[in-house]
């Protein structure tokens, strides 16, 4: 057990709470010395409107998220160890719940490994779309349109390694053990990226999808941004591919952003899916976001043609979005 030193942020109270006590995980971790670790909290709450989209069934386009997540971090053995979990207002606004959480252990210069219980990522999952983007990318908001989008698998009780080394190359590698209830077939994904000349981006990522016995569905991506002045331009390809299926598909990603002053960025993007037997998915968003201090304001506006490759399945919708970090 180690004794944890209170620390807060924003108006969560915490007058009541003290001390908490840590159960190591390992004997290693049981034998060795622990040092005494700080507690921090911080959250977010916002407001949201959407609407546009006349084919869409849905309420009357408001929502509110509201959220806060906990982090306890020490060193055990000299290795760096940090449980973050987050506690959020439920959809129906019922009850609160326990949303994302994990574990993660900072080896120093040998890397990070986190295990995620729930809202973690695999190394595929976390590059799906990374074009530059003010406030979502052109295929979200849009009902239908994120369905297809190549972004590997994984799913809860999820291990994530990340590397970094003085030269600018990265490495993630994640893993999910084979579950019923996840995948039948155990995940595993890659990927490798390069930020050692300034402004550049370049990575790639790849992974094999089989959620059920015998439809493995072999994912990669590949991506560069370049940032110079307050311009950020992107350009994404990604590919699925499975045997025997006419599930297969590329995706083409490109977006373009620019930091008007440090509180004002505005972007454009487009994200077009093309798929071996139907019609195309393209989709295009114009997207803005205004920040003063710890209040921010985004929207943005979207239109797809072909939704989920489904001919004249053509939408349009926006978003708008007033958020308060603590």
């Amino acid at each position: 057990m180690f004794n944890i030193n209170i620390k807060t942020k924003g108006v969560i109270n915490m007058n009541n709470l003290k001390k908490v006590g840590l159960t190591a995980l390992a004997g290693s971790l049981v034998a060795g010395s622990v040092s005494a670790a700080d507690l921090s909290a911080t959250g977010t709450a916002s407001m949201s409107y959407s609407g546009g989209d006349d084919k869409a069934v849905s309420g009357n386009g408001w929502s509110m998220s509201d959220s806060f997540t906990l982090s306890a971090s020490g060193d055990v053995n000299d290795i760096g160890v940090t449980l973050s979990f987050e506690v959020e207002g439920s959809e129906n606004n019922a009850t609160n719940q326990l949303d994302s959480h994990s574990i993660s252990f900072d080896f120093g210069d040998a890397g990070t490994l986190t295990f995620a219980g729930h809202g973690g990522s695999s190394a595929l999952g976390a590059v799906d779309d990374v074009m530059p983007t003010a406030n979502e990318e052109p295929w979200d908001v849009l009902t239908g349109a994120e369905t297809n989008v190549v972004g590997g698998g994984g799913g809860n009780e999820n291990f994530l390694y990340n590397y970094s080394h003085d030269s600018g190359l990265n490495f993630a590698a994640s893993y999910t053990n084979a579950a019923d209830a996840v995948t039948d077939v155990s995940y595993h994904d890659i990927g490798v990226s390069y930020t050692g000349i300034d402004g550049l981006t370049v990575g790639y990522a790849q992974g094999d999808v089989e959620y059920t016995t015998g439809t493995k569905q072999e994912q990669h991506t590949m991506y560069a941004t370049y940032a110079m002045g307050g311009f950020t331009v992107g350009l994404q390809t990604s590919e699925n591919d499975q045997a025997g299926s006419t599930n297969d598909r590329e995706s083409t990603g490109m977006g373009i952003s620019y930091q008007v002053n440090d509180d004002l960025a505005v972007s454009y993007g487009t994200h077009q899916i093309e798929f071996n037997s139907g019609q195309d998915q393209d989709t295009s968003a114009v997207s803005a976001s205004y920040t003063m201090g710890s209040l921010s304001i985004s929207g943005s506006m979207h239109s797809g043609d072909n939704i989920g490759n489904t001919d004249g399945n053509n939408r349009e919708a926006y978003e708008l979005n007033l958020v308060f970090n603590f």
